[in-house]
């Protein structure tokens, strides 16, 4: 699809953080339906949750702006996905699992965190702080995702470098 005006850019660039949000939502309860330990999984629940609601505060966002979600492959999301499946598959252990796991997640709420950053700029540059402030929600969603990421990445190899202190110790 050709692209002619700033907003039509716009529109495909929100369209395309609509589209992962609404993978996010997917992957968080393929996940969590797979996933054992009771605190993951409630966790997991609570994230699917949150970026449900994430999704209806975009489609507010198209409301505002009158638009509908343009048409896009979403490739780079199903090859990210694909190639972290993948790699997952490789690792044997549970805890390098979940750390592989926790450090990709990471690193693509970070990528999320800079696409939201420049939609709120762009939205506010060309007068819709409406659309700005909707999206700014999004963002501090996406920020607290991956706070908690980061604190729950910490523990998890805090337990595993006090689990070899002990067995070293014994």
């Amino acid at each position: 699809m050709p692209i002619k005006t700033p907003k039509e850019l716009f529109v495909m660039l929100l369209t395309d953080v609509r589209q992962g949000a609404e993978k996010a939502e997917k992957i968080y309860e393929e996940i969590g339906q797979v996933v054992q330990e009771p605190q993951v999984k409630e966790a997991l629940q609570a994230r699917a949750f949150a970026a449900g609601k994430v999704l209806a505060t975009l489609e507010e966002c198209f409301r505002l702006l009158g638009e509908q979600p343009a048409k896009l492959s979403g490739r780079l999301q199903e090859t990210l996905l694909e190639d972290f499946r993948r790699e997952l598959a490789e690792i044997q252990t549970s805890a390098a699992r979940r750390i592989f796991a926790l450090v990709k997640l990471n690193h693509v709420a970070q990528f999320h965190t800079g696409e939201y950053r420049a939609l709120i700029a762009a939205a506010e540059a060309v007068g819709h702080h409406g659309v700005s402030l909707l999206l700014e929600t999004c963002l501090a969603t996406r920020q607290a995702f991956m706070e908690r990421t980061q604190r729950f990445l910490k523990q998890l190899v805090e337990e595993k470098i006090a689990e070899r202190a002990a067995g070293a110790s014994a």
